[in-house]
């Protein structure tokens, strides 16, 4: 059973249709087979148009779509003899961050990133994608394992923001993340990092200071999600001008993989299949393994200090246009 979008209502009827056509006997009135193919044919007319033109607010939607391909499914369609590590060696494992050891195509890796879940119980268990401090220690330790052995490092992100909860301030949040991101930028392997749907706040960027940062085509990267940036200026007028402003902020906030690679906050954009990564999760699977074995073959003739100068400049370029 397929979960559609509110936006993808037309789409679903079209699609609701065929399926009781297929399951209709042909009395001869009717050619079920002509029937099915012409209503296909505008179903898939109607959602190239409505995935050639979506809102920054319906990119939100698809990004967050329950269906998109999850770190777990990465792993298991790219990784061979992937080797799970847990823990920061200081206070837990945090199972919003998973990472391990494996081979990317003929290549040791380790691969590293957000887990939100497929169902309610697994959602729950990875805390919905957002990690407390130590699940960024726990992906400082593996980078740094990483960098013991020459390895290059994958990250998937894929979250609301880092867990904000009374616990996670309490043991360092701030002070994990900046170390985090410290280390990206310090890192003596080549790593690459993409955005896989949610790339929200401090929580994303900690594992995304990368020497080639990609986003999916429909995923989005921010600073702050559309509703936490809605409550923020509009809380004391009520939740209903919170709701009314938040498709509004969806666009002033620039979060669209489009809109980042305008901004030069991303160096590339991989394209997903018509109707989003969770309509085809094989052929999006192909497309990032595709996009990570070509970044990972720039990078690999790149020296040390190369590496480290040209992951630098990178970031201090950002916005530099701009402010010119």
């Amino acid at each position: 059973m397929r979960n559609y979008l509110d936006f993808e209502q037309p789409i679903a009827d079209l699609e609701g249709k065929i399926e009781e056509l297929r399951h209709l006997t042909d009395d001869g009135g009717v050619n079920i087979a002509d029937e099915v193919a012409r209503l296909q044919a505008k179903s898939d007319k109607l959602l190239r148009a409505t995935y050639q033109k979506l809102s920054p607010w319906q990119k939100v939607q698809v990004a967050r779509h329950a269906d998109r391909p999850h770190f777990s499914d990465y792993v298991a369609g790219l990784i061979d003899n992937y080797v799970p590590l847990a823990g920061d060696r200081a206070f837990a494992d945090d199972k919003a961050i998973q990472g391990g050891i494996g081979r990317f195509r003929g290549r040791s890796v380790v691969i590293l990133g957000h887990e939100k879940g497929a169902d309610t119980s697994s959602r729950v268990k990875h805390n919905f994608g957002m990690a407390r401090p130590e699940g960024y220690r726990k992906a400082i330790r593996l980078m740094e394992l990483a960098e013991r052995f020459g390895l290059p490092v994958l990250t998937l992100v894929d979250t609301p923001g880092a867990y904000p909860g009374v616990d996670a301030e309490a043991r360092g949040q701030a002070e994990a993340i900046a170390r985090s991101i410290e280390t990206c930028l310090k890192l003596k392997t080549p790593l690459v990092s993409l955005v896989i749907g949610e790339g929200g706040s401090g929580g994303a960027i900690a594992i995304a200071a990368a020497d080639n940062v990609m986003m999916l085509e429909h995923s989005v990267y921010s600073v702050i999600s559309p509703e936490g940036c809605s409550t923020i200026l509009w809380k004391k007028d009520g939740s209903e001008k919170v709701v009314a402003e938040t498709p509004k902020l969806a666009e002033s906030l620039r979060m669209t993989a489009q809109d980042l690679l305008e901004l030069g906050g991303i160096d590339t954009i991989v394209p997903e299949p018509l109707g989003g990564a969770h309509r085809d999760k094989a052929a999006t699977i192909d497309a990032v393994g595709d996009a990570f074995g070509e970044a990972l073959d720039k990078l690999s003739g790149k020296s040390v200090d190369e590496l480290l100068k040209n992951r630098r400049e990178k970031f201090i370029a950002i916005g530099r246009d701009s402010l010119s």
